[in-house]
């Protein structure tokens, strides 16, 4: 049984190892933990524990989860937080309302959830809960806690010692949320040899986007695709350093319905996410495999462990379904396409208004759109997002449908191609 933590709330964690995962939705965010000893401060820099230094005394941060080994965490260690940063690719991003993190708790067989108060100050980076000693034993706290001045006032509070460059320009007026705080950046301490060049894309005053506190290695995001709309059988390449930990590929089913008329006769779609891991890509010459690997309604995969695809669940309205990419680096081919149960009766995907977008959350959206008013297929193959090419990601315009009134769904091979209608038979109803 899963018990729902309210803010401020505490419970007894009875197993050594727990691990907090944070579900972040409408934002990038970074996973982090602060282990805090006497009077809530930090021992030294190493108790920052993240993406460039993701282990410290049995504490390890790995994506959206941190592990904690309790047996192992040191006496001096009284706390360690867990914090949700915004990405620092997204230097006007708030949490509010609809992207405050919400918090999953895993020790032993005890499970716990924390959804914290919609956060709508400004604040770009919170402390969610706290794991925590008492005489003796360790508890958890529900502490949902933000701070707009970001990463900057957090680490103040706690202790750590940063370097601030100065005050930072401000972004144009189109820019700046009403909500948006003033603060200092956090920058990391980077010696002058190994400084980040000068880019002229960026605009006076705004640093390059770095890792933070003192990284030992810089991921920089390359310059965003913008916004791409593909023609019939066009192709885009999104460009990313696949071996970012922090990097996320989203790809979303999108559809308004159509008409009223065609909204009344039904608009449930359904995101199909055919996929192949990189382990599984057959090299040119030898034969393809069919892959029997899919995410949809039934079987949401996951976003912390394999295959790092999770599909957000399952709706029955005119709307969104999205699943989330993590890892790119072991991921191959990712194959969008869209199932009409018969339920909704004939009518094309096109007069659905249906379409594929695909973004790597960083300024870089692809929309993939539909040409055919084909209206007797149960199936369409949108988009096939190619991982194997070198230096990003290549997502296609495919645009392929089932036999009239087929329910088998599409087959996606070892080396990218697909076939329509060989899949396993699919039947929804409502």
């Amino acid at each position: 049984m899963t018990i729902a933590l309210s803010k401020g709330a505490n419970a007894l964690l009875t197993a050594p190892r727990c691990r907090v995962t944070v579900v972040a939705s409408g934002l990038p965010v970074d996973v982090s933990a602060v282990l805090l000893g006497s009077g809530g401060k930090v021992r030294g820099d190493d108790d920052l524990v993240f993406y460039n230094h993701p282990s410290q005394d049995g504490v390890t941060a790995a994506g959206p989860t941190v592990t904690a080994d309790l047996d192992r965490v040191p006496s001096s260690v009284e706390r360690i937080a867990v914090v949700a940063s915004v990405e620092i690719g997204y230097p006007y991003g708030r949490f509010d309302t609809k992207s405050t993190p919400s918090v999953g708790i895993e020790c032993g067989s005890a499970q716990f959830v924390f959804l914290p108060p919609p956060m709508n100050g400004g604040e770009t980076v919170a402390v969610l809960v706290e794991l925590y000693r008492r005489e003796g034993t360790w508890k958890v706290r529900a502490v949902g806690q933000g701070w707009s001045s970001g990463l900057a006032g957090l680490a103040a509070d706690f202790g750590i010692v940063v370097d601030d460059p100065g005050p930072v320009a401000a972004p144009p007026a189109e820019l700046m949320p009403p909500s948006a705080a003033t603060g200092s950046a956090l920058q990391p301490r980077i010696p002058a040899d190994r400084a980040a060049p000068t880019d002229p894309s960026q605009p006076p005053g705004h640093p390059l986007p770095t890792s933070v506190l003192g990284s030992s290695a810089l991921l920089r995001p390359s310059k965003p695709l913008g916004r791409v709309s593909l023609s019939k059988g066009g192709q885009a390449t999104i460009n990313m350093r696949k071996d970012d930990p922090r990097l996320v590929v989203t790809a979303s089913l999108e559809w308004n319905g159509g008409s009223r008329a065609r909204r009344q006769a039904g608009a449930d779609l359904d995101l199909y996410a055919l996929y192949v891991p990189r382990s599984a890509v057959t090299p040119k010459g030898p034969r393809p495999t069919r892959s029997e690997q899919v995410i949809y309604y039934r079987q949401l995969g996951s976003p912390v462990e394999a295959p790092y695809i999770a599909l957000d669940g399952d709706a029955r309205n005119p709307g969104r379904e999205t699943i989330t990419i993590r890892r790119p680096d072991l991921q191959g081919y990712v194959l969008i396409c869209a199932y009409s149960a018969v339920e909704n009766g004939t009518g094309s995907f096109k007069s659905y208004g249906a379409r594929a977008v695909v973004t790597d959350g960083r300024g870089s959206i692809v929309t993939v759109p539909l040409y055919n008013n084909r209206n007797l297929s149960y199936w369409v193959a949108i988009a096939l997002i190619d991982f194997t090419v070198p230096g990003g990601v290549e997502v296609r315009h495919v645009e392929k449908y089932s036999g009239n009134h087929q329910e088998a769904r599409p087959m996606l091979y070892s080396n990218g191609n697909f076939r329509m209608s060989t899949g396993p038979v699919e039947f929804k109803t409502k």
